[in-house]
């Protein structure tokens, strides 16, 4: 799972200069546990890693290049993001 995780960071680091490597591999994880967590909320079956992974690269292929400006425009995240990952 960490390949899958870093090889995402490194291209959502690619489509967005804005955000540090470390960064992009927050947003790849908090993207990667909040899929699964939401489908395990609902009582969907479990996704494979594949699946997770092709689902998070859509969103970094989609979202990616704007993804700072969530923080930017939702001060209420950028504080879980900062308690989360504090060397944001």
């Amino acid at each position: 799972m960490q390949e899958n995780i870093n090889r995402l960071a490194e291209r959502l680091y690619d489509k967005n200069q804005t955000l540090s490597l470390e960064e992009a591999r927050a947003w790849v994880e908090l993207l990667w546990e909040d899929f699964a967590a939401t489908r395990a909320k609902a009582g969907r079956k479990y996704e494979s890693e594949d699946v997770i992974e092709q689902v998070v690269s859509k969103w970094v292929e989609h979202y990616g290049p704007n993804l700072h400006e969530f923080l930017e425009n939702n001060p209420e995240y950028k504080k879980m993001f900062d308690n989360q990952y504090p060397e944001h």
